[in-house]
């Protein structure tokens, strides 16, 4: 090893290593305990100069050094650490007072518990770091306490090292300076800087950190030491002008430019741009190594401009993707942006990315078109992103709820606001129901009866064409809008029609519902939608039938929803479904003596199961774990236990990413859901799969079934046996009807535990008549039918707009089956935070307020991680935003508590949520504690204890 100086030299005393063990199985255990820390703020000018920093002109290695944005990207050790401001009694008694916010780390047990933060990726080895920071003592001391700055250095199976940069002494009545330096020889895995060693008891307070780099290495030279996470490009020659330098091709050659098809293709800016050429394969592409310049947990906004050239490919597919290498070799790749590439205009692609792990390598690259064709890049930027500013609620005056903005529904004027949507005729019948349909009625005060008037649509000769009306001025932004008519069609038609309700914004087409009709009456469309960026026209339109076929259409209502008083509905329901009566019976004391004795009770956990989706990746950023593991008590998997990922080739099996996931779960005590053993749909199917004949291919599921279901026996509690089987036939068109049900058979024969579910999506929202709720009760008759063992039924829930009423009527269509049902995927998405939290909380109400639904699962939570923009309930870097704030608040809610007295009769009742409580009885001598479970059930639960 290389030797270091005295200023830098390496702890090892087996006393210090040994507690800093012990610290990290304790922040392990913490780590279920703790919400994060002041998650959440931008690392806005997070590089700032000090007069501390003894190289003023360098950067600063410490983020958010001032504690400026709260304890963003610093974590309290074991302890806990809160950030206050200048004016804090904290400071009473010091002379010198503090200019800004200074961090306070109190409730300390040990000398070693304090403030770190991460600086992995903002050091290298070989260069030498100058330390200066400015702290401070609070609390029960007499005289003086050393603070300690210290780094910690884990490297990959070698354990666990300290080095001591340096310590000052300190007292109750100034801020002192702590200073020191110190030198990497060898690059750890990761590199930790805190600060410790007040007394246990005594408050350490921080005012700010300064480490600079004095002594840049030859590695620093070229950008990849003293990081930055600024408004710089971390692209080195972004636009070519030190021609190739930093580029290379990725399996391919690469050209520099200023001109190209005979002068035709010119730079966007700049004067250079480059190209991939003589490509091979879709991924080849143009690329350039950004290690050690981008650290862990922090976004990066990416924007290429781009195009392509030859091969007779006038537009293509061209994506922005980075390739990561973790130390133990794991390859990942992150896709950041895409676009429709063409030959004639530059393109601009736009995305974002964020690496949880500590990867060995990094490379970004441009790649898609097919083989023979050119990818130019003409610029690209990859930044520290900024901060999007929450979106504030929306205003919406006089929003109306429950007021139907079409015009003349009841046709009382004729077809007068009403147009014939292309060459077909509206006239006017009677006959149709006077009754609202039932979604509706749900939502809608009392309300008058319909007029028994309808739309009569002839000669229509495309199955676009019906009855049409602009209601472009009557919308209201971020307003959510149900849709409600009877539909019904005429004779000639050769089966089930679908009937869709669908409105033109400007040239987006926005479904507003669908049903399956028949020609035996009349049918509910039920749907909804919401507009979120102002439009110029908007349209609503009656559509569907094949061509030459009359469609009628009745009472169309289109009223904006009020969410909060279905909200307090559900509130009133979900006290009647999910809490049941409890008597405390006191015994072991006179009862005498307990009348009147203080009772305490405080429900510490709810077991209805509310669980996520996560992925391997994610498991590797501590705040993300944090996260997860206190706020929720199930997962699922995203992609590490579909076919696809655990055989991507014949015999090639990954069962690596599963394994450690599940291993994380066990560690905190979540359940784990199995998804999915085969997937229908044919574009899941991997390629391998699809080339086997039918012999081969039912040997390949059977091998399938074998291997995942006996490697993993007992340990997930549900499997999606076959995933969206209403959307796709892969396996049923390949090997016949048969096959579906014997997935569920053999299953079951391998592992007799978990629930075998059937999974869909479009269930619950009226949208897509291929699953709606008849489908699929027909669906799992059929399985059942043919002996399947279908034990639940998962609804996906990936939804917009929801509406409670619509979505409960799918839940009481499905309920009367007698199974299970779960939400297994739900998200929601919209570009308001405030909005999003509303979607998300009507989901999470009505599945909790209806009997037949057992849990919920959601798709993610995490910004980036995410298979839908703008769902996200925490921000890439950490901060909880409205829509999880709403999250939470729903849990706290549905958390019970209790306070009274003990009655005459030795006993105290209450009414609460089914899960984990504590109990404490107070009398004036002795404090009494108690845990106790309320589980399912009708009748009062008599809970005994004995005192």
């Amino acid at each position: 090893m290389k030797r270091v100086s005295a200023c830098c030299f390496i702890s090892l005393f087996s006393r210090t290593h040994r507690k800093h063990k012990d610290k990290d199985t304790q922040r392990i255990r913490e780590a279920m305990e703790n919400p994060m820390h002041n998650a959440g703020n931008n690392v806005e000018n997070a590089v700032r100069n000090t007069n501390d920093s003894n190289c003023g002109h360098a950067t600063n290695v410490i983020l958010n050094h001032d504690f400026s944005e709260g304890l963003h990207l610093w974590h309290a050790n074991c302890c806990d650490g809160i950030v206050v401001s200048a004016e804090s009694a904290y400071l009473e008694g010091i002379s010198e007072k503090s200019a800004g916010s200074y961090a306070v780390v109190t409730n300390r047990k040990e000398c070693w518990q304090g403030l770190e933060q991460d600086i992995t990726v903002r050091v290298s080895p070989g260069s030498t770091y100058t330390v200066s920071a400015r702290v401070g003592v609070s609390g029960p001391l007499q005289g003086s306490t050393d603070v300690s700055a210290t780094l910690k250095l884990e490297y990959r199976g070698s354990g666990t090292s300290y080095v001591f940069i340096g310590r000052t002494s300190v007292s109750k009545e100034r801020w002192e300076k702590l200073e020191g330096t110190f030198s990497l020889p060898t690059m750890p895995d990761r590199v930790v800087f805190y600060l410790e060693g007040p007394s246990p008891g005594v408050d350490l307070l921080i005012e700010s950190v300064v480490i600079s780099c004095s002594s840049p290495s030859e590695y620093e030279s070229v950008s990849q030491g003293c990081f930055s996470a600024g408004d710089e490009n971390i692209i080195l020659n972004p636009k070519f002008e030190d021609g190739l330098n930093n580029w290379s091709g990725r399996g391919c050659k690469v050209a520099l430019h200023d001109s190209m098809g005979d002068g035709k293709i010119l730079p966007l800016s700049g004067k250079y741009f480059a190209t991939a050429t003589e490509r091979t394969q879709n991924w080849n592409g143009i690329q350039q190594e950004i290690t050690g310049k981008v650290q862990r947990k922090l976004a990066y906004d990416v924007t290429a401009v781009a195009r392509i050239f030859g091969n007779n490919v006038t537009s293509s597919d061209l994506r922005v993707t980075l390739w990561v290498q973790a130390p133990n070799q794991r390859e990942q790749y992150i896709g950041i942006a895409n676009a429709q590439a063409t030959d004639k205009d530059w393109v601009q692609l736009q995305g974002k990315f964020l690496l949880n792990g500590s990867p060995s390598k990094v490379v970004i690259y441009l790649e898609g078109p097919p083989a023979g064709t050119d990818i130019l890049l003409n610029n690209l930027i990859v930044k520290h992103a900024e901060k999007t500013p929450p979106s504030p609620p929306p205003v919406i005056e006089n929003p109306a709820f429950g007021v139907n903005i079409i015009q003349n529904s009841s046709l009382s004027d004729g077809t007068n606001g009403w147009f014939p949507l292309g060459n077909c005729t509206l006239s006017v019948g009677t006959g149709s129901p006077h009754i609202l349909p039932p979604m509706a009625r749900e939502s809608l005060e009392p309300h008058e009866p319909l007029s028994g008037r309808y739309i009569l649509v002839t000669n229509r000769t495309q199955t676009w064409m019906g009855p049409a009306q602009m209601i472009t001025d009557k919308l209201k932004l971020f307003l959510t809008y149900q849709v409600s008519a009877w539909v019904r069609i005429g004779s000639g038609a050769t089966g089930p029609q679908n009937v869709n309700i669908a409105l033109g914004v400007d040239s987006q087409w926005v479904n507003g519902g669908q049903a399956e009709v028949n020609g035996d009456g009349w049918h509910e469309i039920g749907g909804s939608f919401r507009i979120e960026k102002q439009p110029s026209k908007v349209m609503v339109y009656v559509q569907g039938p094949s061509p030459g076929v009359d469609l009628m259409v009745a009472g169309v209502q289109i009223f904006p929803v009020d969410r909060q008083a279905r909200f307090r509905y559900l509130r009133r329901q979900t006290d009647k479904i999910r809490k049941r009566d409890v008597i405390l019976k006191f015994s072991g004391v006179d009862s005498s003596a307990l009348l009147g004795t203080l009772v305490l009770v405080k429900q510490t956990q709810n077991s209805f199961p509310i669980g996520s989706c996560v992925s391997r990746t994610n498991i590797d950023n501590e705040d993300f774990v944090n996260f997860f593991a206190k706020n929720f008590n199930w997962a699922v998997f995203g992609n590490e236990l579909k076919w696809y990922w655990t055989e991507p080739q014949q015999g090639n099996l990954n069962y690596k990413d599963a394994d450690e996931m599940l291993d994380l779960c066990k560690s905190h005590n979540i359940e784990t859901r199995g998804h999915c053993i085969f997937w229908d749909v044919d574009g899941t199917v991997q390629p391998w799969v699809r080339a086997l004949n039918q012999k081969d291919l039912m040997a390949a599921v059977q091998n399938r079934l074998t291997g995942l279901l006996s490697r993993y026996k007992g340990k997930f509690r549900h499997y999606d046996v076959n995933n969206e089987m209403l959307h796709g036939s892969f396996y049923q068109d390949r090997l016949g009807k048969d096959i579906r049900a014997n997935m569920f058979k053999t299953a079951h024969q391998l592992d007799p535990s978990p629930l075998l579910f059937v999974n869909d999506y479009h269930v619950e929202d009226g949208c897509d008549t291929r699953s709606s709720p008849e489908k699929y009760i027909q669906h799992i008759f059929d399985l059942q039918d043919q002996g399947a063992p279908v034990g639940g039924i998962g609804i996906q829930g990936h939804i917009d707009s929801p509406v409670g009423p619509i979505v409960c009527s799918a839940l009481d269509k499905l309920g009367i089956l007698g199974l299970p049902i779960w939400f297994t995927e739900l998200d929601v998405s919209s570009i308001n935070e405030h909005i999003r939290g509303d979607d998300l909380e009507v989901m999470l109400r009505e599945a909790f307020a209806h009997p037949a639904v057992d849990g919920i699962m959601l798709w993610g939570f995490w910004e980036l991680f995410m298979s839908r923009n703008n769902s996200h309930l925490v921000n890439a870097e950490g901060d909880i935003n409205e829509a999880g704030t709403r999250y939470l608040a729903l849990k706290k809610e549905w958390l019970s508590h209790a306070r009274g007295q003990i009655d005459d009769q030795g006993q105290f009742t209450f009414r609460g949520f089914q899960g984990t409580y504590t109990l404490q009885i107070i009398t004036s001598s002795k404090k009494v504690s108690k845990t106790f479970v309320v589980d399912n059930g009708d009748l009062p639960l008599v809970v005994s204890i004995d005192l």
